[in-house]
């Protein structure tokens, strides 16, 4: 998944240099809103349950300064999947029972970002019925197939992810956009989708330090399952150079692909596309 995103961003650059840098400012306003409200929710669920750690630490902010993590924000970009400093937590304050508030705390990232996913997937659908001209999707989906195969390929840059998330050709669809402004404004809810369903689905692996752990440990294990601290660092460094062999990128890749292409097709059924 590395070499593939280089090789992207240098074709990009090579034949667009300035869509090649409208999509680094779009990606850098997704990673950053998306890692932030993750962990902001973290604290804010944290505060909720009697533990008021992340308030006292400055880190129920929008601020990026307080969350982002170099190696992890580096990764989001440069790999797909990302993370940001883990939002500090002391149990000992929770005051209803701990596995329950364990539970809601380690949840609260994951259901923020896919709530952003939803959100984001609904409004571009719905932009899509004002963006292209009259005729344009049905030439579409005469020319492509159809227009659930258009969105079926997004997940492996097919035709239409390319021209709307990458840019790409923006001038071979000028004549089929009614309204150009929106054009940036679906291209930014793409990628917020996107961007958000990947931290979700990553997020959800059981494996320290990521939220799944805590959460199948919570519901599975009834909370049994503790790490000193040492052996978490070790269980991260770990998980970190996995995540960089690529070991896990088609799983992710094909969980990313099968949940937004389900969702999108089904709001482009329930729409009328």
């Amino acid at each position: 998944m590395f070499l593939s995103r280089i090789q992207t961003y240098l074709e990009m650059l090579r034949t667009d240099p300035l869509g090649f840098l409208i999509y680094i400012a779009y990606l850098a306003v997704t990673v950053l809103l998306s890692l932030i409200l993750h962990e902001c929710a973290h604290g804010y669920v944290a505060l909720k349950c009697g533990d008021p750690t992340a308030k006292m630490m400055g880190r129920l902010t929008l601020d990026p300064r307080a969350h982002l993590d170099p190696i992890g924000t580096v990764s989001m970009l440069l790999i797909g999947v990302g993370w940001a400093k883990p939002v500090p937590v002391n149990p000992r304050n929770f005051k209803g029972d701990y596995r329950k508030d364990d539970f809601l705390v380690s949840i609260a990232g994951i259901t923020v970002n896919f709530t952003i996913f939803l959100l984001c997937s609904s409004l571009s659908v719905g932009v899509n019925r004002f963006l292209w001209a009259d005729g344009f999707l049905d030439e579409f989906r005469e020319v492509f197939g159809s227009l659930q195969g258009t969105v079926n390929q997004y997940a492996e840059g097919g035709v239409y992810a390319s021209y709307i998330m990458y840019g790409l050709n923006y001038s071979a669809l000028s004549d089929a956009i009614r309204y150009p402004a929106l054009m940036y404004v679906q291209r930014f809810l793409l990628m917020m989708a996107s961007m958000n369903l990947g931290l979700a689905i990553f997020n959800f692996i059981p494996f320290p330090p990521l939220d799944g752990f805590h959460i199948f440990n919570d519901l599975l294990l009834r909370g049994r399952f503790q790490l000193n601290p040492q052996t978490f660092r070790i269980a991260h460094m770990v998980f970190l150079l996995v995540i960089l062999s690529g070991l896990l990128d088609s799983v992710l890749s094909a969980c990313n692909g099968a949940v937004y292409s389900a969702f999108i097709n089904l709001w482009l059924m329930i729409s009328g596309g």
